[in-house]
């Protein structure tokens, strides 16, 4: 590779686009961060990161547990309304299997910490970006001649000015106007039928033991300590699209106020000013690809999954960590097969997820008691060998890192 300093521009500083910046950077790469929001926003929930999160954390030399705690709940599980225990697991046995336990931060927390990983002025508020023009063409001109003139280059389009790049990376989330952009023919959304609650309480209690998820009839109630000792609690229910309760103390108390400890005294503590709420949808179909031309996407922008697997982040931040790696040592003409092999490497995978998560949403959402007795009665009669698999595939998503990636395509000299 020449000694020219490739630019990256990212739409987007959630945690996808600000864990690619870093990664890139760490490879020597310009980055600028293009963020819609006009200063960094206080971002009132958390983040559970899997053990491939981590392992993807770790292979860029980026430890979340400087800045967001690394106490672990002794266990986790999900639970009925009474308390009783429908699945149980130990978290040393999961650090015995996969290397560490899921690990559960402050969004904001994380956030901050890998802002801290990149140059002052790196990012840039109040820049949301409106296009990106002759993605495909500046392809094709890049790959036949191999130049590097600046003329042939993504043009990045901001509310606050131009930018020329060599790689455009779209990490602009779940409504994604990059995605709407430059496929204008995909579907776009589909709602799960469920909205949910979210919100962090203060650590001036004793926390949980144990994360927990709870089921009802239609409606589930999370429970989660986070490593700084804080609690993180959502919840959600089955409604219409765009309902919004009048009274939002008296909703949460009305549908999960009677379910087992510490839920009561937990809903009693929180602020209904600082509790998020926000309808769940995930992508109604896949992308064709992650990519066109120049052009790249990840996150929620490329695969907009429901949370019922705890993987929308974690797979934001898989997908940031493998472009990276497949990027590494590439010159100009080198990054559309570089984008084509992330693309060859993440479809498969992060499609799977969600549509393995929309199902997963829908048995937990069922509302007929006689459904709900049933899936209560199959959780517990899970093998446990049948679980453990199912974790596996979740939990070993970076396993094989990098050796199970494709080969980059590069233009012959």
């Amino acid at each position: 590779m020449s000694g020219i300093r490739r630019r990256a521009v990212v739409a987007g500083a959630g945690i996808g686009g600000l864990t690619a910046a870093v990664a890139l950077h760490r490879r020597g790469w310009q980055v600028t961060v293009c963020e819609r929001a006009p200063e960094p926003a206080a971002v009132g929930a958390g983040i559970v990161l899997a053990p491939n999160a981590l392992r993807a954390f770790d292979s860029i030399g980026f430890d979340v547990t400087r800045a967001a705690g690394s106490a672990a709940p002794a266990a986790l599980g999900l639970r009925r309304p009474d308390g009783r225990w429908l699945k149980h697991a130990d978290t040393g046995a999961m650090t015995a299997r996969y290397g560490s336990p899921p690990l559960a931060v402050h969004r904001e927390a994380l956030v901050q910490a890998l802002t801290a990983g990149l140059p002052e002025g790196a990012i840039r508020y109040g820049a949301a970006v409106t296009s990106v023009t002759s993605v495909t063409a500046v392809t094709a001109v890049t790959a036949v001649n191999g130049t590097d003139d600046p003329a042939e280059r993504p043009i990045v389009r901001t509310a606050s000015g131009e930018f020329t790049a060599d790689l455009v990376i779209a990490a602009d989330g779940i409504h994604s106007p990059l995605r709407r952009q430059h496929y204008p023919a995909h579907p776009g959304l589909h709602y799960s039928g469920e909205t949910a609650w979210r919100t962090v309480l203060p650590a001036d209690g004793p926390a949980p033991a144990a994360a927990a998820e709870t089921w009802g009839r239609g409606e589930r109630f999370g429970v989660v300590p986070l490593a700084d000792g804080r609690v993180y609690v959502y919840a959600t229910a089955v409604a219409p699209e765009g309902y919004r309760p009048a009274d939002l103390r008296a909703e949460l108390l009305r549908r999960y106020g009677a379910w087992h400890d510490p839920i009561p005294a937990l809903l009693r503590r929180l602020d209904p000013a600082a509790v998020l709420q926000h309808d769940l949808h995930d992508l109604a179909a896949p992308l064709p690809r992650y990519h066109q031309g120049r052009l790249v996407w990840l996150g929620d922008a490329a695969h907009a999954m429901t949370p019922n697997l705890g993987q929308g982040g974690c797979q934001a931040i898989e997908d940031a960590v493998v472009l990276a790696h497949l990027l590494d040592g590439t010159d100009a003409a080198g990054i559309p097969g570089a984008l084509a092999a992330y693309s060859a490497a993440r479809c498969a995978r992060t499609d799977a997820l969600r549509v393995r998560s929309r199902r997963a949403g829908r048995i937990a959402a069922l509302t007929h008691p006689l459904a709900v007795v049933a899936r209560d009665l199959a959780v517990r009669a899970t093998p446990a060998r049948t679980t453990q698999r199912a974790m596996d595939d979740l939990f070993g998503g970076m396993d094989e890192f990098p050796r199970a990636l494709p080969l980059v395509s590069r233009p012959a000299d």
